[in-house]
């Protein structure tokens, strides 16, 4: 059986894209899906001196990196603050781009961004399309919601033409794995 890891690009507890990573990961078929939560990977905030100072890599980020390897692909909505990614996901990646600049494995993607406007996180969307080829990323499918809090109710898409056009994507993803 094919390993999905899915995780959102935030450290927030109620995370609406956490809610839109667990929605997507939820629809692949014939899988298994682990859903991880960034803030089991606590990480110091990185700097060039601290990487210097350290003995090794944070585990934090050694973890991760390893739950990457593992997976046969990647559910990933990216949270955006500021038209970026958040905080925590950009010092992670910072962490394992240190370790492994190729951190992404060429595993097949399914990118997303969700938020309560109505761009849905596309700033950002646009920022790790232009960048995760860089370091491996194979990113098969896209997929952004915008308005999150009039279009998803319950665990789910409630807008019929946006949950079609995720299935879609979705079904990329599938085909690549």
């Amino acid at each position: 059986m094919k390993k999905i890891l899915a995780f959102a690009g935030s450290n927030s507890k109620t995370s609406i894209n956490k809610q839109l990573a667990k929605y997507a990961s939820s629809l692949l078929k014939d899988v298994e899906v682990n859903l991880i939560d960034l803030n089991d990977f606590d990480a110091p905030l990185y700097s060039i001196d601290l990487e210097g100072e350290l003995e090794e890599m944070p585990e934090s980020a050694n973890r991760l990196l390893n739950l990457i390897k593992e997976s046969d692909g990647l559910v990933l909505s990216l949270a955006e603050h500021n038209g970026v990614y958040a905080t925590v996901f950009k010092n992670l990646f910072d962490w394992m781009t240190r370790i492994e600049s190729n951190f992404l494995f060429k595993k097949p993607m399914l990118l997303m961004a969700t938020s309560p406007g109505a761009r849905g996180g596309q700033t950002v969307l646009t920022i790790a399309k232009a960048r995760f080829p860089w370091h491996d990323g194979n990113i098969v499918a896209t997929f952004s919601l915008p308005s999150f809090n009039e279009n998803f109710e319950n665990g789910k898409i409630t807008n019929e033409d946006l949950n079609n056009e995720l299935l879609a994507q979705v079904e990329e993803l599938q085909k690549s794995l």
